[in-house]
């Protein structure tokens, strides 16, 4: 598999480089090395789609920031639901248009080289793409898990089956084509702009008598359950593609897909940081005096963890293989525990007084027997 190329050099930006200069380079690269102004030249096809990856990962805030601290694997993962997966995995030019409407407008390609944009000429149009967020426990990004969400989508309507109406005929606005152009001036001189037609949306037909229930436009809102297949290993920022999951297009146009955004719920016990945990643990001092196990809670069970006879405070252990998995299962992290030593506020009068026999027995350079800690230990355990 080849390596793929940093996303900052890709665009041309330095690492620092604000939104609008992302933006900037990534709109300058798409125009340069788009299909239809290249045809059949399969490199300037793959920097096209290589541009839109990155430009896809460098405008979100959050992903850029995973990005930013483990790179490329922060977004390799395994197939997530049909046709999902933590990357862009564009398909065409067609949905990198639909994804990045922001700066591409309706169809800014139509006008330059002619096609590109979310609908084709007289062609149905494709629905709008969705967003919606999962917020999983550690310990079901642990395992991986299947969850059942709900959402409010655009579906066929249910009373003309997702036709729009009767008496279908060719739009009187933009001849069957879809799309009209608009004319408006700048300081660089007249801009054409094409874009989807107002009147039949795109579709290049109107009716005679449109669906009074859609309005024409064969959708209805409705709630419907999916199924999101979390593998395990994500993290905070995340993404899969539910493809074709989304609104369904206008009179049976194709349906856009769901991006699912991963949400990390915070644990009570460990803080995560990649693939490894941190954990605290509290002994009693005797135990980091004379030694001893306590039991450390993982992921999957109960571990006794061996302190050693003189273990300092803020001594930290590692426990090998007991942190989080990796995506494609890539090993797994370490549990990293750091000691306490916990002393008590007040103390009995016995124990008092074996604490001060310990104290004269420092002062004095005396050998400690083992029947003085022995002592300890049944007194303070």
């Amino acid at each position: 598999m080849a390596t793929k190329r940093d996303f900052y050099e890709i665009l041309g930006v330095p690492k620092d480089a604000s939104d609008e200069q992302i933006k900037s380079a990534y709109k300058k690269l798409a125009i340069k090395f788009h299909p239809d102004k290249n045809p059949g030249d399969k490199s300037a096809e793959e920097k096209f789609k290589e541009g839109a990856e990155a430009y896809d990962i460098l405008r979100d805030a959050e992903k850029r920031a995973q990005y930013d601290r483990f790179g490329h694997a922060a977004f390799e993962g395994p197939q997530g639901g049909p046709g999902g997966g933590f990357h862009g995995g564009f398909s065409s030019s067609e949905d990198i248009f639909s994804r990045f409407s922001d700066i591409f407008g309706d169809s800014i390609f139509g006008g330059m080289f002619g096609g590109g944009g979310q609908s084709r000429r007289g062609g149905p149009q494709r629905g709008q793409d969705l967003q919606v967020r999962v917020k999983l426990t550690l310990e079901e990004i642990a395992e991986g898990v299947s969850k059942k969400i709900k959402i409010r989508r655009l579906e066929p309507c249910h009373v003309c089956s997702g036709a729009g109406g009767k008496g279908r005929k060719t739009c009187g606005t933009c001849g069957g084509m879809g799309q009209v152009k608009q004319v408006s001036q700048s300081l660089f001189g007249q801009m054409i702009n094409v874009v989807s037609c107002p009147k039949c949306e795109g579709t290049g037909s109107t009716f005679d008598d449109a669906c009074r229930t859609c309005e024409g436009s064969g959708l209805e809102r409705q709630e419907v359950t999916i199924s999101v297949q979390i593998p395990a290993g994500v993290a905070e920022g995340n993404y899969l593609t539910l493809r074709g999951e989304g609104n369904k297009g206008p009179r049976k146009g194709p349906p856009g897909d769901i991006v699912v955004l991963i949400e990390e719920i915070e644990h009570d016990l460990y803080h995560r940081d990649g693939q490894n945990l941190y954990a605290e643990a509290r002994v009693p001092y005797t135990t980091a005096v004379l030694g001893g196990t306590i039991r450390i809670p993982t992921l999957d069970n109960e571990l006794d963890l061996k302190v050693p006879a003189g273990t300092q405070s803020e001594k930290v252990f590692a426990l090998r293989g007991k942190g989080m998995p990796g995506l494609h299962g890539r090993g797994r992290g370490d549990l990293f525990v750091r000691i306490h030593v916990r002393v008590p506020e007040k103390v009995s009068g016995r124990q008092k007084e074996i604490l001060e026999e310990l104290q004269e027995l420092e002062k004095g350079g005396g050998k400690e027997s083992n029947t003085f800690f022995q002592k300890v230990r049944e007194i303070f355990s």
